[in-house]
């Protein structure tokens, strides 16, 4: 069994009268993401950490920004798609580890929700995905309620010989 290991970030700016999508899940807010999906920034940054860590490329290269086949689409359907692509090369998510900035709304009430939603897409236990939310302490675009930032770390296994 060979292991790997992967990183993923993402960042987008804030706009009022935006729905706000985060692990899934629609979130309270006056505020959500501009971007050409709906703007997950969490799913986002997991999807380039599995990506990453099974040498597939990125986010950007699987599903441009350019293309109108992502235009809106729910970031949900953009990590089960990753999943299969990482599928076909023998690799399965072990772990998910993640954290995003924002500095309002507080989503700690939503996160179990989250976990259950992103592991059902993995295909692995919710006690196998860690969400957790922090601020900047009010400095920076995160702070001034501009933008958003989420990281995340994930554990490939891949079955078979290498």
């Amino acid at each position: 069994m060979n292991f790997r290991t992967g990183q993923g970030i993402d960042f987008h700016r804030l706009g009022k009268g935006l729905k706000l999508w985060l692990g899934g899940i629609q979130i309270p807010s006056d505020k959500g993401c501009i971007a050409h999906s709906d703007g997950d920034v969490l799913i986002h940054s997991i999807c380039d950490a599995i990506l990453g860590a099974s040498a597939s490329g990125d986010i950007g290269h699987h599903f441009p920004d350019t293309s109108e086949e992502f235009r809106n689409i729910d970031s949900k359907l953009l990590l089960e798609k990753t999943r299969e692509i990482i599928s076909k090369k023998g690799f399965s998510v072990v772990n998910v580890d993640s954290t995003v900035c924002l500095e309002n709304p507080k989503i700690a009430p939503f996160i179990p929700e989250m976990r259950s939603v992103i592991s059902s897409i993995l295909r692995i236990s919710p006690e196998d995905v860690s969400v957790k939310a922090t601020t900047t302490e009010k400095m920076g675009f995160v702070g001034r309620g501009e933008g958003i930032v989420a990281m995340a770390s994930v554990l490939l296994k891949h079955q078979g010989k290498r």
